[in-house]
């Protein structure tokens, strides 16, 4: 066997160093240009392959009227991916006794839903699995109240995981981010997270901006919400996943159920409070907390607070991931494109969610202006 001289193996290294350097600027331009063609200001990432982080980036600017640049300590809203990171909590509950998955809500906290009384059989895994049967926000047109039987069908709900919130605060005797610190956040090392404003966050923190994209004045949550109101950075909410690769915390029977589809899509639609609709396999689930991706064996989940889109996606099995916040009403229009670059595969979750895109962004902002 020939070996290689000193020289001419740190040749070789050199060689592969700029091979992965350009690689890396090549996909970092092609990020900036979706960034510019979509309208969105900023966006940030975080990769996990092999359970390790192996790459956080961020892109873009965190206001446009300053320009003053996004960096990987930037607080960004998760919107709806504050669902999974509260799952996690309620499952350690579960595992130490505190819950139970098939216990009614209504036993620890009634009344939530009143007049009603299938809600009385809402379960917390109704909740997780969302197919509690109540609407997503309750409203005029959407008062709240169930509209099926709970365990039915999926139809997806903030209001459950309202109820459930609630449920956790009377069995632990605790504060909302009370028990999240003590359950996840400290756990996990993960610092510059909170389900509330935190003043610290002031230094460096996303706008949320329009589909111009012009910057709109940034909610600061003094009361937790779990379904939508978590802050946080790529790199925090890289190490949630790590835990949810792995498994940490949970009982390996409870990590595995939490990934296991309880209910299987078959209409294309988030709220589905009515049966009308086209029966057909979407090719997604949902466990508990995830969507699951059953042919490709992949987990996912969305967020949409309007003017902040994120996208999460992993895998078990492959012992990878990814997370992706974005600043901009249109960041769900160059979501795919942004996936497709950091952690290619088959994700029919784009596909049902049904946001309106194209390969340019753009495109889909000519789209969204003339409809």
């Amino acid at each position: 066997m020939r070996f290689m001289s000193g020289v001419g193996w740190a040749a070789t290294v050199f060689a592969c160093c700029c091979v992965w350097l350009s690689l890396t600027q090549g996909q970092a331009a092609d990020l900036e240009s979706l960034l510019r063609d979509g309208r969105v200001p900023a966006l940030t990432y975080a990769v996990i392959r092999d359970g390790k982080i192996i790459e956080t980036r961020a892109l873009g600017v965190r206001d446009t009227s300053t320009g003053i640049p996004v960096d990987e300590n930037t607080i960004f809203e998760a919107a709806s991916l504050s669902k999974p990171v509260f799952a996690y909590a309620v499952l350690q509950l579960v595992d130490a006794g505190v819950l139970s998955l098939d216990a009614p809500l209504s036993s620890y906290v009634p009344d939530y839903v009143k007049d009603d009384p299938r809600a009385a059989a809402i379960t917390v895994r109704n909740v997780l699995s969302q197919t509690s049967g109540l609407p997503n926000w309750r409203s005029k047109t959407s008062p709240l109240k169930t509209y099926f039987q709970p365990g039915e069908r999926f139809s997806y709900s903030g209001e459950g995981f309202v109820w459930l919130q609630r449920v956790v605060v009377a069995v632990t005797g605790e504060t909302l981010n009370g028990v999240m610190a003590r359950l996840v956040f400290d756990p996990l090392d993960m610092k510059h997270t909170s389900y509330v404003w935190r003043t610290d966050f002031e230094a460096d923190y996303a706008r949320p901006h329009d589909a111009q994209p012009s910057p709109s004045p940034k909610n600061r949550p003094a009361r937790p919400g779990v379904a939508s109101t978590l802050q946080t950075t790529a790199a925090d909410y890289a190490r949630f996943l790590q835990a949810v690769l792995s498994g940490a915390h949970l009982n390996p029977s409870t990590a595995t159920l939490w990934l296991t589809p309880q209910v299987a899509l078959r209409q294309r639609c988030i709220e589905c409070l009515s049966p009308d609709g086209k029966d057909s396999d979407q090719h997604v689930a949902w466990g508990l907390g995830w969507g699951i991706e059953p042919d490709g064996g992949w987990f996912f989940h969305w967020g949409d607070n309007d003017q902040f889109k994120a996208f999460v996606v992993g895998s078990q099995t492959e012992r990878s991931a990814l997370v992706v916040f974005t600043n901009g009403f249109n960041g769900m229009a160059i979501m795919p494109e942004v996936v497709g670059q950091l952690l290619p595969g088959d994700h029919p979750a784009f596909t049902w969610l049904n946001y309106p895109r194209s390969g340019n962004a753009g495109g889909w902002f000519d789209w969204f202006r003339n409809h």
